[in-house]
């Protein structure tokens, strides 16, 4: 990249960490330290406005550069993380939207606390929420990671994790000084950009070819080095068993993790009522729908204008595809359109980053604080003080989170995001589905029930994904020096899924304690009509 690129990336970059710090800012003079400003806004967005921050908080890195990327390079197999991304929200939108607004108040352990007992529920959800948001954040501080590689010539491993290291700083600021409000308009100005630059992409890649679809495919597949087998299924998930079944594995990640990812579920709180969570929801679904039908197009842009070798020889996992796509499609290296237009993908997808790792801090935090802590500390509950000191628990657990999440993102800066990012929709639907669905739908479900549901998705999730190629015995591992794999399958969904929703029923029926059918029944009229919600 030349002097050029870099300023000018630089500087647009700086302008939106500026505004978005000066919202911050704004927002930490207006706030009054309550919980529920700090967890939910003070439930005051409307549902444009929460459509807008939840697409902002769900496109992320993964979406805007994995995604394309894993086009660029695997062609129709790549397809399969837009559908899947996409598909998820029906689960969101008929299932989970409106019952969580209505039983919970900050977290997913509300919605189990509600019928259960407290404190064995509350602490097993509030581990497997921050698990899952740790998991995400790696995703989206490799992407800042290779943005870095590709902006700064010659930057190294070093420069790569000083940008990790200055992302996480971010978004600690963000989370410690805003909250939920100062987060959710830092996304709703990050989803009007992304969407900006996806819109003006695409427009450039289909003018590049005239508009017509049909030469973008077969010159993408001549210049991929597959030929026609690019735009059909197999080139990444066919072969034998073993490929055939992780693609049955990300798929159900994909299509069930949404549901149990905690910083989705915390934006329903943000909204007054229960149909303003569903408005939201249908509101987010036509900007994710609309933005991952661009990715497409800017997947097979890249494979058709660049070629799948110079993608792979920039990136060996695809993550630089659409900023070499907006260099290319500017008028190349060294002009000023190409300069302009790769500093601008570069600074919105540095700002994707941004206000997602904002959000998911935001959710883990409050899980730290509100589930765990809080709950360890419940002698304490009601003297003078408390809530003002889990806001405090809170802003410190940012800044650990943040910390753990900088730690692994150093490892895996080699990996795909998209691919990381399906790693951490398989633990949220191993851990955090079952159980939610289960309390909402379940007469008989009891407290051992949930514990066992979301421990038993859990750790096989996380034992699995260590035990996996992705760790250890490949080439393209993080650690490839070593070798204790044993698992065979890259994504542990297809296992830990069905192992999360049968540890729930063998718990419930194992379990002594009857189910507390007065308890249920008033969950119920709360998830259905919203009486006493908060």
């Amino acid at each position: 990249m030349t002097g050029d690129h870099q300023s000018l990336a630089l500087i647009l970059f700086s302008v939106f960490v500026a505004v978005t710090l000066g919202i911050t800012t704004w927002v930490s003079r207006r706030r009054h330290g309550s919980a529920e400003e700090f967890y939910a806004g003070g439930r005051l967005f409307s549902p444009l406005e929460n459509g807008f921050a939840i697409a902002g908080d769900y496109m992320s890195a993964a979406s805007f550069l994995g995604i394309s990327g894993l086009i660029a390079l695997f062609g129709y197999d790549g397809l399969l993380y837009s559908v899947g991304f996409l598909v998820a929200w029906l689960v969101v939108l008929f299932l989970v939207a409106e019952l969580v607004r209505n039983c919970g108040r900050f977290t997913l352990a509300d919605v189990l606390a509600a019928r259960m007992r407290e404190r064995p529920v509350r602490i097993a959800a509030g581990t497997a929420s921050v698990t899952v948001s740790v998991l995400y954040l790696v995703a989206q501080m490799v992407g800042a990671g290779s943005l870095v590689a590709l902006l700064l010539e010659g930057a190294g491993a070093q420069e790569r994790a000083w940008m990790v290291v200055g992302v996480g700083a971010l978004m600690v600021v963000y989370v410690a000084c805003g909250g939920m409000r100062a987060t959710t308009w830092i996304q709703i100005v990050k989803a009007v950009l992304l969407m900006g630059g996806a819109i003006a992409m695409t427009v450039l890649v289909l003018t590049r070819f005239h508009g017509d679809i049909n030469t973008l495919l077969t010159t993408a597949a001549e210049r991929s080095g597959h030929g026609r087998d690019f735009l059909a299924p197999g080139l990444k998930y066919g072969g034998g068993w073993t490929e055939r079944l992780d693609f049955i594995s990300l798929g159900l990640a994909l299509v069930l993790g949404t549901a149990g990812l905690p910083h989705i579920l915390s934006r329903f709180y943000t909204v007054p009522t229960a149909r303003a969570a569903r408005r939201s929801v249908i509101w987010s679904i036509g900007l994710i729908g609309g933005f991952y039908l661009m990715t497409i197009v800017l997947g097979f842009g890249a494979a058709a204008v660049l070629g799948s070798d110079a993608v792979r020889v920039s990136n060996s996992s695809g993550n630089t595809a659409v900023p070499l796509l907006a260099l290319d499609l500017g008028g190349g290296a060294g002009s000023t359109g190409g300069t302009v237009l790769f500093a601008v993908v570069a600074a919105v997808a540095f700002a994707t980053i941004l206000a997602v790792v904002a959000g998911i801090t935001l959710a883990s935090s409050a899980s730290v604080a509100h589930d765990l802590y809080a709950t360890l500390r419940r002698s304490r509950r009601t003297k003078p003080g408390r809530v003002h000191s889990e806001v405090t628990v809170a802003r410190v657990a940012a800044v650990a989170v943040g910390a753990v999440a900088i730690a692994l993102a150093l490892l895996a800066q080699d990996l795909n995001v998209a691919f990381l990012v399906g790693l951490a929709f398989a633990v949220a639907a191993s851990a955090n589905l079952p159980v939610l669905l289960y309390a909402l739908f379940w007469r008989r479900f009891t407290t051992k029930g949930a514990v066992w549901s979301v421990y038993g998705g859990l750790v096989p999730a996380i034992v699995l994904v260590v035990l996996s190629p992705v760790v250890s015995g490949s080439p393209t591992a993080i650690f490839p020096g070593l070798d204790f794999q044993l698992f065979p399958l890259e994504n542990p969904g297809v296992v830990s899924i069905p192992l999360g929703f049968l540890m729930g029923w063998l718990g419930t029926v194992a379990s002594s304690e009857p189910a507390d059918a007065a308890r249920h029944a008033e969950t119920e009229v709360r998830a259905l009509t919203g009486a006493g919600a908060a």
